[in-house]
Order: structure tokens, then C-alpha cells, then sequence
């Protein structure tokens, strides 16, 4: 019988198969005991890639809803709004009883929000950011100016929520909406738009190894994304660096370049791309690619910060100047060792200490790459190099965290490894908002935090040695490594 009467509809004019994906079902123990719930593994000569509505990537995209939306409500308690007194109809925040400490709601995007002069009355005012400054006193009781101390690309992101927040206001007054807080709206406005950048990071994560597309999930569902999706801006840089290490996947170092520019206008750590793809271009003998990267990478840098730094110099380098005057912070490697031996270094000390430990960390790692006997991917080198950024910068804020999240799913061939470390990474927020508590409200001594956050770095260190044991291991190791990437069909299809 001709198969095209078997079939419910017409067969596809194309009937090829993705017989070289990585199926979770085969690789994974737990996923294959968990799939006899509904029928089992998939099929040996199932056809796979060919739904035309349940696609990994949809999967994905609706976990990471999933994700996003459980992290907005851990915020939640942080936007509640109580009246104020003597003043009936008048609402307030209420961060009554450090209830941004105590729910575990804490968010730099409304800590920030009146401080950084984001209101509708700063903006109508014509306040902008590194234009409009404040007066504050130094630690010497001089009246300075005071800016907003973020990087270009974040600054202007803050500006633009800030106006999309008036605008809303005005929206909803004009047609009789219920209004809300001004700080509530843009709160709102700022997670709705970080979340759109963090499906554009798991899209471009799952793109760039189309083999493990399902990888994608433990980027959705990460622990890390639950406590901190709305903590600060931490996924703008992420999501514009994910889109250039596509496109370097996708042999564009143009764009590559354009997309760190833009990602490193937002964040430093970005920048960490260059030698890691100088260490695949020396080894690829493809210097050319190094040179239109860099190149594209500057375009992109300047093309947000050149205007701002003509016009407002001394309110561009506010971020910078910020972070030199940054001192010995809690989550450091800095305050573990200060605490051990009473050491108490200066601003300057410490700057200076820390630029050559991260100098120290690069070449390292570039020689590791240069060195490697399995060729390195760009994902590793970039997990090691941003790992370091964090073990030995001033600062690692449980947010920054985040920064690892894409390139430890790229990197690290171990699921349930890379698991365990965002479980335990983002349950270190617990003890760290203890630190903020009143005396009598203190449910965790600080001496805790210190300790699990020296774990945490241990932790961190144990996933960048299973990398660069990934990078240097012998042939002969191969398969205690590949059973973790490879599927039986691809074995079959080979």
C-alpha cells in the first residue's frame, strides 16, 4: 500500500530527521524514570524535530515564563503600599519592619528609583542621566556631586523605563485606570523589559548548540533567575553578550564585536570576550576575525557611550569613580580575608590588587586555552574568564550571579553539577539579606553568611576545574565526558 494513504495528512515534502540532537529522555537517568509517566523515553526511530507546535524552543520560552513569573512575585512584598497617615486617599511604600529584608524582596530597581532622581517630577524637571547631578558629603563631610553611577547602556535603560513609567501614569489617568505608585510602575515596566532580554538570552543559548537545545530548560528554570530576575539589571548585559557568542557560533565576528560593544556598555565583564576569542583565533590561525571583532566591539562601546561622554563627562565617569572608591565589600574575597587577619586596605589598594589578579586571570586562562589538547569552545573560555571576574573583582553581588547562568549551561557538561550550583548560589541570598536585619530581628548570625559564601566560592572553583579538566584531559578520557553530550541515536545515526 502507498505510505501517503497510512498517514492522517500529507507527508511533508521534506522528511528529514535531527538525528544528531541530544535527547534528555537518554542522557539523563532521572528525566529517563520521570518520561515513564507519559510512555517512556522517546523512540529509538522516532522522528525528532519535526513538531510543528510543541518545538523545544516554545517549551523553553514557556518555562522561562514560568521562571519569570515566580521571580516577579518573590518581589512582590516589595511593591505593597499602605496609607499615609494624616493624609487619607494617600498611599505609600511600604518597606514598614525591613520588609525588604525580612520577605526577601529587597530589589535595587526601587531601592534606587527616588535616589537616582527616576521620578515623574526629576523627569518633568528635565532630569537626565550624568546631566542632572545632586549634592551629597564625602567621607571627609565636603559636599560633592553626586550622579547616577551606572554604565551608559544601564543608565539609559533606568531613563527610559523611568519615562515609560510616567507615560503609563498619565495612560491610566487619562482613561480611569486604578492608579498605583509611580516607584510600583516602574518596578513593572523595568521587569516586563528585563524579561524580554532574558528570553533573548535563552533563544540565543539554546541557538548557539542547537545539538543540546533542551539545555535551554535548566536556563529557564535556573534557581538563580527565580531570586533575582528583578533584583537589579544584570540581564541586559547577559542577553546582548549571549547574541554576539551566537553570532561568533555562527562565524560573524562583526556582529560578534557589535554586540560586546553594546553588552559591555551596560557591564564591564563583557569586555572578557575579546581574548577568549583571541585564544580561538590564534589556535584557528584567524587574526583577521580578532581584528574586525575588536573593531566591531569598539563601534558598538562607542556608539552609546561617545555621545553621553561629550556632553556630560563628569557624569559618565561617575560609575567609574564609584567603583575605584568601592572599599573591602561583604561578598569579596577581600572581606574573608579581612576578617581572618584584620587587614584594612585602602580604596586605592584594593583597585590596584584587583586589576592584577584579573590580569592574572586572564593570562591564565588564555594559556590554558592556547594550551588545551581538545580544541576549547568559546562558552568555556568565557565561564572561566567571567568566574575569575567574580572570585577576585570588588564586588559579587548575589544578583552578578546571573552572569554565569548561559555559559555554565554551554560549559559544563555536567546538568546536575551546574543544578546543584545555582540551588545553592541563589540560597545564598537568605543569609546575605540577614546582614541588613536589626539586631533583633536576625535570624542568621553574619558569621554564617561568611562561611557558606566562602563555600559558594568553593563551589564555583570545582565547576571551573571540571572545565579546563574538559580542556586538557587525554583522549582515552573522552567517555566519561560524552556520555553526557551524546544520545543513542546519534550513535545509531553514525
Amino acid at each position: 500500500m502507498d505510505s501517503t494513504t497510512d498517514s492522517p495528512e500529507p507527508l511533508s515534502a521534506d522528511l528529514r530527521t535531527d538525528t544528531d540532537r541530544v535527547l534528555p529522555s537518554w542522557v539523563g537517568p532521572q528525566l529517563r524514570t520521570a518520561s515513564d509517566t507519559i510512555g517512556g523515553p522517546v523512540g529509538l526511530h522516532a522522528a525528532v524535530g519535526r513538531s510543528r507546535l510543541w518545538t523545544p524552543l516554545r517549551v523553553v520560552f514557556l518555562m522561562a515564563l514560568i521562571g519569570l513569573s515566580i521571580s516577579w512575585f518573590g518581589k512582590a512584598g516589595c511593591i505593597q503600599q499602605a496609607p499615609v497617615e494624616g493624609q487619607p486617599g494617600q498611599v505609600r511604600l511600604n518597606w514598614d519592619n525591613q520588609r525588604q529584608f525580612v520577605g526577601l524582596c529587597y530589589s535595587d530597581l526601587i531601592a534606587s528609583y527616588r535616589s537616582d532622581k527616576l521620578t515623574p517630577d526629576d523627569l518633568s524637571g528635565g532630569a537626565f542621566p550624568y546631566r542632572t547631578f545632586w549634592m551629597v558629603k564625602n567621607n571627609d563631610g565636603a559636599e560633592v556631586k553626586a550622579y547616577l553611577a551606572e554604565p551608559a547602556l544601564t543608565a539609559m535603560f533606568m531613563y527610559v523605563s523611568a519615562q515609560a513609567a510616567r507615560g503609563w501614569a498619565w495612560f491610566a489617568d487619562a482613561v480611569g485606570l486604578p492608579s498605583t505608585l509611580d516607584v510600583v510602575n516602574y518596578f513593572n515596566i523595568s521587569a516586563l523589559l528585563l524579561s524580554l532580554f532574558w528570553l533573548l538570552a535563552v533563544w540565543a543559548t539554546m541557538m548557539t548548540d542547537r545539538r543540546r537545545l533542551w539545555l535551554g530548560a535548566l536556563m529557564a528554570l535556573s534557581p538563580i533567575l527565580l531570586f533575582h530576575a528583578c533584583t537589579s539589571t544584570e540581564i541586559l548585559p547577559l542577553a546582548l553578550l549571549s547574541v554576539g557568542m551566537l553570532f561568533w557560533s555562527r562565524g560573524k565576528p562583526g556582529w560578534t564585536g557589535f554586540f560586546t560593544g553594546l553588552a559591555a556598555a551596560a557591564a564591564v565583564y563583557p569586555l572578557l570576550l575579546i581574548p577568549a576569542v583571541a585564544v580561538l583565533c590564534v589556535r584557528n590561525r584567524r587574526l583577521r576575525d580578532l581584528g574586525v571583532m575588536v573593531g566591531a566591539t569598539v563601534i558598538g562601546w562607542l556608539l552609546v557611550n561617545l555621545p553621553l561622554l561629550i556632553l556630560y563627562p563628569a557624569g559618565w565617569g561617575a560609575s567609574y569613580r564609584t567603583w575605584r572608591g568601592r572599599g573591602v565589600e561583604p561578598d569579596t574575597l577581600y572581606r574573608l580575608i579581612s576578617l581572618a587577619t584584620g587587614w584594612n586596605p585602602t580604596p586605592s589598594l584594593i583597585s590596584g590588587l584587583v586589576v592584577l589578579l584579573l590580569v592574572a586571570v586572564v593570562a591564565t586562562v588564555v594559556y590554558i586555552g592556547l594550551r588545551a589538547t581538545v580544541e576549547p569552545t568559546l562558552a568555556q573560555l568565557m565561564f572561566l574568564l567571567v568566574a575569575g571576574f567574580l572570585l577576585f573583582g570588588k564586588e559579587w553581588t548575589p544578583q552578578s550571579s546571573l552572569w554565569l547562568v548561559p555559559l555554565a549551561v554551554l560549559a559544563v557538561p555536567y546538568p546536575r553539577a551546574v543544578l546543584a550550583w545555582m540551588t545553592f548560589d541563589a540560597l545564598i541570598w537568605i543569609p546575605r539579606m540577614a546582614l541588613f536585619l536589626d539586631a533583633d530581628r536576625k535570624w542568621l548570625p553574619p558569621d554564617v553568611f561568611y562561611a557558606l559564601n566562602t563555600l559558594r566560592g568553593a563551589v564555583l572553583v570545582g565547576l571551573c576545574a571540571a572545565v579546563v579538566w574538559q580542556l586538557v584531559r587525554r583522549d582515552d578520557d573522552a567517555p566519561a565526558s560524552g556520555r553526557l553530550l551524546r544520545s543513542p541515536r546519534s550513535t545509531v545515526a553514525a
